[in-house]
């Protein structure tokens, strides 16, 4: 009778396949940190003009308190948005924010809406020519951005404020909304503000 031998398959090291895959995952790993785009959008402000309006209201009309003058300051500015997305951008709404040096409440605003331009470039004609200087469009709501497009358009922010608070202003920020993706920030810079030297404190 032949003798009984009990042998065992020979083991496979898995050193081998689970260097592999570790080797696959990283490369995985690593592309898509290259490929993948570490911010939205990049927002650069190019230009602001500013229009400062000092308004004294008649006799007969209805003015809260003494002071029958109201000052607002109108800022166009100037916002190149470009997409770093592979999906387009859908602006939702653009608002702002200043804070004025005295530390006071920050007055924030919304930008101008379209279907409200013609009624304010009536009420203040010099804005309607300051407004076609502009070397773009405006940038409306609803505007899409292709990825890897720019686009560029001005707002126009209003502001219940003096020049002289505008220019001395500590900061003042524009953010753009957008629909499906986080909002985006800038800070309007004071060295690209454009204003009228009567209007300088």
């Amino acid at each position: 009778m032949a003798d009984l031998t009990l042998s065992q398959p020979e083991r496979r090291s898995l050193a081998v396949p689970l260097l592999l895959a570790l080797l696959a995952l990283g490369l995985v790993g690593f592309l898509l940190f290259r490929l993948t785009p570490r911010t939205t959008a990049d927002v650069v402000i190019t230009h602001v003009d500013v229009y400062p309006a000092h308004t004294v209201f008649k006799s007969d009309s209805i003015v809260v308190g003494d002071d029958p003058s109201q000052d607002d300051l109108y800022a166009l500015v100037t916002v190149r948005i470009t997409d770093r997305l592979r999906l387009p951008l859908f602006l939702k709404d653009v608002t702002a924010t200043l804070l004025p040096s005295d530390g006071s409440l920050p007055p924030a605003t919304s930008a101008v809406e379209h279907a409200q331009l013609e009624n304010l470039y009536t009420s203040f004609p010099a804005l309607r020519k300051l407004a076609a200087t502009q070397r773009t469009p405006p940038l409306l709501r609803e505007s899409r951005i292709e990825p890897n497009q720019t686009v560029e358009g001005f707002v126009i922010l209003h502001f219940p404020i003096t020049a002289g608070t505008w220019n001395t202003r500590s900061d003042a920020v524009l953010t753009l909304d957008l629909y499906h993706q986080k909002s985006l920030t800038a800070t309007i810079p004071k060295d690209k503000t454009n204003v009228p030297a009567h209007a300088r404190p």
